[in-house]
């Protein structure tokens, strides 16, 4: 997901995506303990996932405010 794709996105899309990542992100780390992860670069991706939509809901909320 990239920052076009952020900004595509609504409100309501934006924090249903958001809950969509924070729970990819828990069964990454889950599965790093219990199991072997193939992908070690997927934390990576999906942290940055999560802070591009958090700052493009903060714009928002900024650019509301205004």
């Amino acid at each position: 997901m990239n920052g076009k794709e952020v900004r595509a996105l609504r409100d309501e899309e934006i924090k249903v995506e958001l809950e969509r990542q924070r729970a990819k992100l828990f069964q990454l780390r889950s599965q790093a303990v219990t199991e072997k992860v193939e992908n070690t670069a997927q934390f990576k991706s999906v942290r940055r996932d999560i802070a591009r939509l958090l700052t493009e809901r903060r714009s928002r909320q900024a650019g509301a405010k205004a």
